[in-house]
């Protein structure tokens, strides 16, 4: 894990960069932050939704028809009309989407941190960013009606605090990746 990560070390740096970037345009332009999150959510829903329904009527299938399929297509087309029906409503149904997996993000940051502990120096900012996603998922969780603005500041807030740690570790993976120069050859 710890050769993988530090050989990709630049991979933490660009998703911390692209964090802190959200996160001040969601400071600079809020009411916009939480409309676009929204609207494009409910575009992807139903886009998704109509190509999940043209697979299932895309041919004949050997195993009969794909009721999963169409299924999952019916909803995907139902949550896309509706967020763009009652915008209001899937913003609280996506922060509670959101805070969930910020939760299951945590926990995994923590469990790579307690595997990585005795391989890498500052793990804990491994732990510290997963107990920061774990605690903005609980907040949110807890005081989802404390308003859509509110709430994408503190998505903001996270997204800055998170990609910094991310910054800060993608370059201390950068000093344990293996040299990448050519081998040394020997003259006779």
């Amino acid at each position: 894990m710890l050769e993988f990560m530090s050989k990709n070390w630049w991979v933490m740096v660009i998703r911390g960069v692209a964090a802190v970037i959200f996160g001040i345009l969601t400071f600079v332009w809020p009411g916009i932050s939480v409309a676009v999150l929204v609207l494009m959510w409910g575009a992807y829903a139903l886009v998704d939704g109509a190509f999940a329904l043209w697979g299932a009527f895309r041919g004949p299938n050997k195993d009969g028809f794909p009721w999963w399929i169409f299924l999952t297509g019916i909803a995907g087309v139902a949550a896309g009309v509706l967020t763009f029906v009652n915008p209001a409503l899937t913003a609280v149904a996506l922060l509670l989407l959101i805070a969930a997996f910020a939760i299951v993000r945590g926990i995994f940051e923590i469990v790579a941190a307690i595997r990585l502990r005795k391989e890498i120096d500052n793990e804990w900012l491994l732990v510290l960013a997963g107990v920061a996603s774990i605690a903005f998922g609980v907040l949110v969780m807890v005081f989802p009606s404390a308003g859509a603005l509110a709430i994408i500041l503190w998505i903001g807030a996270f997204a800055i605090f998170v990609g910094v740690l991310e910054i800060w570790l993608g370059f201390k993976l950068k000093d344990r990746a293996p040299s990448t120069g050519k081998p040394a050859t020997s003259s006779t």
